[in-house]
């Protein structure tokens, strides 16, 4: 059956590149180019570069803030360590998502939508209810949603009403399926559909291993990369340390870091003091520019943490990414990372928390060379055979016709 879907959400990459909410944008061309037809509502924010139309996807950013400095709505703005709501996002809240269901209704009634798709439950997957009338639900969950209905009283009555009205549930890893069925979705139309990878942009490129280091000036020296926004659930404090303490059985290791975020500053300082150079944060990179920095790393660490709020990642994408590139990849065993990671099969796998297990895993890959090659080629294998954008778009498809039912 063809679908017109109106998609629901706060995030997606703003301009072409952008690493907020990445994951969305081949969800919605994927599903464009299954033949449906797809219509994206999302906040308005100043570094917006999309056309109306881009790859069958349909554009409407709705405005809701009187002046640009509130646009804070979406886009990892409004979230403080992805924790918390910033002031200023609990000050626009009431208008956003006024705006937001205003908006879709009207898009879901003039393109005549077949079927709403909420993603974040809260609170995208609240706004597509309210705006869905007689139309199928589905609710999409990434991660920092369930942690906000766990954590705050109001969030978890809309994301129950959401539950309650959605006829088909999607989570990216079988960690946040468990967790959102302890709020109250039903078991029996809650499915696990993990994120896609795209496997032509993220792919072994041996010319990337020399231009990238001549381009950070670090010659030979073996370098792990890590990536994502820089708040505590990622864990890279660890890792800081962990290269802090790999230093002593390889001197000239370096470890890059590519991504920004609330914790910045500290993270600076805390390598500063125990990396002794060894250790640089770049700042937010292009979709592109981690496609090649992934190709030229050594070894690829992705230190996860349940952090102090209970916070935890649902799949974070950039595992994906890597694999896809065939770096050998250094994981803990949190959140969805494990149903991705087998240790020793297709990466390592190691305890959360324990820089001297990040350090004895990185270590163990630098000092042999070979298996991390075999690591790296058997994690790309794994992601072209059962991670493709393509099969992710399959799914949601899928889950269309059977919100339908």
């Amino acid at each position: 059956m063809r679908h017109v879907v109106v998609m629901v959400t706060t995030s997606y990459p703003r301009f072409p590149g952008d690493g907020i909410g990445s994951f969305l944008e081949p969800i919605a061309k994927g599903v464009a180019a299954r033949g449906h037809e797809v219509h994206v509502v999302a906040p308005w924010h100043p570094a917006i570069a999309r056309g109306k139309v881009e790859d069958g996807v349909f554009f409407h950013f709705f405005r809701y803030a009187p002046v640009a400095s509130l646009a804070v709505f979406g886009y990892a703005a409004g979230l403080r360590e992805d924790t918390r709501l910033r002031a200023a996002a609990w000050a626009v809240a009431p208008l956003a998502i006024a705006a937001g269901w205003f908006k879709a209704m009207r898009v879901a009634s003039k393109r005549r939508a077949t079927v709403m798709h909420g993603h974040w439950v809260v609170p995208g997957g609240a706004i597509a209810r309210m705006a869905a009338g007689r139309r199928p639900l589905v609710v999409s969950l990434h991660g920092s949603d369930v942690f906000m209905a766990e954590r705050s009283g109001p969030a978890r009555l809309a994301a129950r009403a959401a539950f309650r009205r959605a006829g088909w549930i999607t989570a990216c890893s079988e960690d946040l399926a468990e967790r959102a069925i302890r709020l109250g979705a039903p078991a029996a139309r809650v499915e696990v559909v993990p994120y896609g990878v795209d496997t032509a942009r993220f792919a072994p490129d041996p010319g990337a291993r020399e231009a990238v280091r001549a381009e950070l000036g670090i010659g030979r020296a073996p370098f792990v990369l890590a990536a994502g926004r820089l708040v505590s659930k990622k864990g890279f404090e660890y890792l800081i340390d962990a290269t802090a303490s790999l230093a002593a059985r390889v001197p000239d290791v370096r470890l890059l870091i590519a991504g920004d975020g609330d914790l910045r500053d500290e993270l600076a300082a805390r390598a500063e003091r125990v990396g002794h150079g060894r250790i640089r944060l770049l700042g937010n990179q292009s979709q592109d520019e981690i496609a090649r920095l992934a190709a030229a790393a050594d070894v690829v660490a992705v230190p996860s943490v349940r952090d102090a709020a209970g916070n935890v990642d649902g799949l974070p994408n950039f595992v994906l990414e890597a694999l896809a590139a065939a770096a050998p990849v250094v994981a803990t065993d949190v959140g969805g990372l494990p149903q991705i990671i087998r240790d020793g099969a297709n990466g390592r796998l190691v305890p959360a928390k324990n820089p001297e297990a990040l350090a004895g895993a990185i270590g163990d890959l630098l000092a042999h060379p070979d298996t991390a090659r075999a690591l790296g080629q058997r994690g790309r294998e794994l992601v072209v055979r059962d991670y493709g954008w393509s099969r992710t778009a399959e799914r949601f498809e899928a889950a269309y016709d059977r919100a339908g039912r």
